[in-house]
């Protein structure tokens, strides 16, 4: 099957990654922009030579190799950036070594590394990885762990020769793969067994040649609907006083779209100018967005992300939740205490749900004897975390965790007072102000059930005391 693209130039194959991509990726300007100014020299090497999947244990349990093997030894510069790191997710993501690049990304608990024999573009290499895992768990094995790849390997290596020709990306589109290569069931395993065949489908994808790649031809539904899903994650560092030291807004529009046909959509914002550095999934038609602030496309079939933003205007950025706290160490004392209330702050109404606070306590505090008002807690004297499950916040009950510490006996006062790290999600809630004003469909007679739902939730939120 591999062989049936291997008449495709190799600037085209570049191309068709920034087309086949997430919205998680650079938005349609850089993408011409790193496209078309890209060394064509470099072209005629590889973009991707090899890639090792390696566990939380640093053991290399899958790799794939194009054209030439490259040996394991290479991933020693690897490990060697993952002891200096002092968390896992900070491990470079660009590791150089005498003849090779390393492009690592750490997902579920496995890091796929790349190996780059030439200068490539990062960003490609890294929007490449991520599309790869978003396949594994997403379209074909519903998630991505070491024993999921391992009792599909054969799929696995299977989608890896149709999603890379040659080192570079070709197919990357949900609904081109799962034509190409049919998702694994137990019945297709067993027929498989027996008869010796593969999951390999015997046509080309119907939308593979055709202008609007991601969709693919003859799509019909009894029922036809579209879901859209506005995410926002909320990353701030609040201070000691309760003053925001930084505060920003990572969003994302996921949609859900079984609709029969051909249909031509167009969703449009109350505030579309909160948006910034907005990245758009390949169907967006990107000049209608600058000159009208509408997103137009003809959707994929199935689920996608639609786009992604950024908001960083601290202005803009509103803190959902505030935390008075009172932890304090003696001099000369074996005990310390902890006083810890939450409560909702600019939701609007909106309840705080699945509230979890966590703390990484002093290495001297040897027991936490705590009381909560609601929830549960739990204190580990090994690694000296604490976490409590609060749950849901009631306003005219504020949640309360309060009590002692023991501290080791003739230990001195710690050098400094733990941080706070909470999660929580609030639910019908954009904390951007976001909100879709309308969602209107073209070129099919048929009227679809549209919905818009939305949610705040924490990325990295931090309190420090």
């Amino acid at each position: 099957m591999v062989g049936c693209y291997s008449s495709a130039p190799c600037h085209r194959r570049l191309i068709l990654l920034t087309e086949a991509t997430t919205a998680s990726s650079f938005n349609e300007k850089t993408v011409k922009y790193e496209t078309e100014n890209y060394d064509k020299s470099l072209l005629s090497s590889k973009m991707i030579h090899s890639l090792f999947l390696v566990n939380s244990s640093g053991d290399i349990f899958l790799e794939k190799h194009w054209k030439s093997v490259v040996s394991r030894s290479v991933c020693d510069y690897f490990f060697e950036a993952q002891e200096r790191a002092s968390e896992p997710e900070n491990v470079p993501p660009v590791i150089p070594t005498p003849h090779h690049y390393l492009i690592n990304v750490l997902r579920h608990r496995i890091y796929f590394v790349a190996v780059i024999q030439s200068e490539v573009p990062p960003l490609f290499v890294i929007e490449f990885l991520h599309r790869v895992v978003d396949t594994f768990q997403q379209d074909y094995f519903g998630v991505c762990t070491e024993a999921a790849i391992k009792d599909n390997v054969v799929v696995v290596y299977e989608l890896l020769e149709e999603m890379l020709d040659n080192g570079f990306p070709l197919a990357t589109e949900s609904n081109i793969l799962k034509e190409l290569i049919k998702p694994p069931t137990i019945l297709r395993t067993m027929v498989n067994t027996i008869t010796g065949s593969t999951n390999v489908g015997e046509q080309l994808p119907t939308g593979q040649l055709s202008v609007v790649p991601w969709r693919r031809t003859g799509v019909k539904y009894t029922n036809n609907e579209a879901y859209f899903d506005v995410v926002e994650e909320i990353d701030a560092i609040i201070d000691k006083s309760g003053s925001t030291i930084t505060a920003e807004i990572q969003g994302v529009i996921d949609a859900c779209v079984k609709l029969t046909g051909m249909p031509d959509l167009t969703l449009s914002f109350m505030n579309p100018r909160l948006l910034d550095d907005v990245s758009f999934h390949p169907c967006v038609r990107f000049k209608r967005w600058e000159a009208e602030r509408i997103l137009s496309f003809i959707p994929p079939d199935g689920n996608f992300r639609l786009l992604s933003y950024h908001v960083s205007s601290q202005n803009l950025v509103a803190i959902p939740v505030y935390v008075k706290h009172n932890i304090t160490f003696r001099e000369g004392s074996s005990q310390g205490r902890f006083d810890l209330t939450l409560g909702p702050k600019q939701t609007m109404g909106k309840a705080v749900e699945s509230v979890l606070v966590s703390s990484q306590l002093p290495r001297g505090v040897l027991n936490a004897n705590l009381n909560p008002s609601q929830g549960t807690y739990t204190f580990d004297p090994v690694t000296k975390l604490l976490t409590w499950d609060v749950g849901k916040i009631n306003p005219q009950k504020l949640p309360n965790l309060k009590g002692t510490m023991s501290l080791q006996a003739g230990a001195s006062k710690p050098d400094e007072n733990p941080t706070i790290n909470i999660q929580f999600k609030i639910q019908q809630m954009a904390i951007s102000g976001l909100k879709v004003n309308r969602l209107d469909m073209y070129g099919e007679k048929y009227k679809p059930f549209k919905g818009i739902k939305y949610m705040t939730k924490a990325g990295k939120f931090q309190v420090r005391t």
